[in-house]
């Protein structure tokens, strides 16, 4: 036999380690995803004990048609956070399932990509989608949401700065675990400042029940074709406002399971391939939309909990799975989590929003993109000014008719599809 590689070694020990350990180390992994996966529903409005129990519904189709070999947990997608805002600005309840009616199909672009790499390889493809496109999509996305930040921090701000500073301190000092969970360290300290000085009313919490259905069927998309007064027009406008998004989260996804294979040392883009990564991701992101839960993603936060243990065998994120669908069914653990204030949702998201900017930021300054190029300022200043200045405008989207239905272009939407046609059309030279 050949020498084991150290992902060969740390599969071998994964299970040598017995159900205890095991346990432990998915418990990990269910708490590393924890901060942000709860946090989608709580800026939203959506349901919180869905989203657990189709994070965890999620990652396990995902291992499944993953072929098992990908150790990647799915949970909430901060991407489409501007899409259910375009479509449900206050979370209200009888707009969300429009704004998951568009998630679900975002979902649907996942497999056409799938297939897309299947058929022509992933190179033909990914040409259409340059970080001139994409890189000034991300940041449009973090800068659209800046402002309900600031609003939720306006509620008590020295609430929203003990979660700003508990995150920073320990995403830039914080050693081992410390160090992969800032944000759920943030939320839980502003959490317990907020509790012991009063901010919080726990009656929620006492007239919850322990045991619960996480799915409410008025929550779902089927809602909306079973009963009158369904709105075709925000349908449409829910798919033109939302599918865009999913350029920018399915190169994401790719970059997560690159990050992967680094990590583990195992080229999973060509085994199983991104043709089922995708496929699996697509998947459980319009499932979960469909019964009123977030978008799932490849969460980059369990990727460094792979780093820090050295444990790689997927059975553990299965593990994690596991426990998160449990916890959905307990009511009363998700309504500590809906007690949150206002202001320490907002200290947390002031940092992810800003952290999503970055990336944006960080997608085109790693490829040394060539701004003295009068395309590539063209087609980034475009996609900025149309996403930003369309979003802050007295219509917050374009609007326009189409035969007899209205039509709210967010901006996000236009300056995306702006990009894409430029690039596709716009000479190199």
């Amino acid at each position: 036999m050949g020498k084991k590689t150290d992902s060969q070694e740390a599969i071998f020990d994964a299970r040598e380690l017995g159900t205890g350990r095991v346990l432990i180390l998915g418990v990990q992994h269910m708490f590393a995803m924890f901060g942000a996966t709860v946090l989608v529903p709580l800026l939203t409005g959506l349901s919180v004990s869905s989203t657990l129990l189709f994070a965890g519904l999620g990652t396990l189709l995902f291992h499944l048609i993953s072929k098992k070999k990908v150790p990647a947990f799915l949970g909430s997608s901060f991407a489409f956070l501007a899409g259910y805002a375009a479509i449900a600005p206050n979370g209200e309840p009888e707009l969300l399932p429009y704004a998951c009616f568009g998630v679900a199909v975002a979902g649907f672009m996942y497999l056409i990509l799938a297939v897309l790499f299947k058929v022509y390889g992933a190179s033909r493809v990914i040409k259409f989608f340059p970080p001139v496109v994409t890189g000034p999509i991300i940041i449009a996305i973090g800068l659209n949401l800046a402002q309900s930040a600031i609003e939720n921090c306006s509620s008590n701000w020295g609430i929203a700065l003990v979660a700003i500073f508990i995150v920073i301190i320990c995403n830039i000092w914080g050693k081992g675990m410390i160090k992969i969970i800032p944000i759920l360290l943030g939320v839980i300290g502003s959490y317990l400042v907020a509790a012991v000085t009063g901010n919080i009313d726990f009656t929620p919490v006492s007239e919850a029940a322990w045991i619960g259905f996480p799915v409410s069927y008025e929550r779902t998309v089927f809602s909306l074709f079973t009963g009158q007064g369904t709105d075709g027009a925000l349908l449409l406008s829910a798919v033109i406002t939302i599918v865009p998004i999913s350029l920018a989260t399915m190169l994401e996804h790719i970059g997560d399971i690159s990050a992967i294979s680094s990590t583990v040392g195992k080229n999973f883009i060509q085994d199983p391939g991104l043709h089922r990564t995708l496929t699996g991701d697509g998947l459980a992101t319009t499932i979960a939309a469909l019964f009123g839960a977030p978008a799932n993603t490849t969460y980059g936060e369990n990727t460094g909990v792979l780093t820090l243990t050295k444990v790689f065998d997927p059975m553990v994120i299965r593990r994690a799975a596991i426990m998160a669908i449990l916890f959905s069914f307990c009511p009363k653990f998700a309504s500590v989590i809906e007690v949150m204030p206002q202001a320490t949702i907002g200290g947390i998201s002031l940092v992810l929003y800003g952290m999503i900017s970055a990336v944006g930021i960080r997608n085109v300054v790693e490829i040394e993109l060539d701004f003295s190029k009068s395309r590539n300022v063209i087609i980034a200043g475009l996609i900025l000014v149309l996403s930003i200045g369309i979003h802050y405008s007295g219509a917050g989207a374009l609007v326009f008719n189409l035969g007899s239905a209205t039509i709210s272009l967010s901006g996000l939407a236009t300056g995306s599809l702006v990009g894409i046609i430029l690039n596709a059309i716009l000479p190199e030279s």
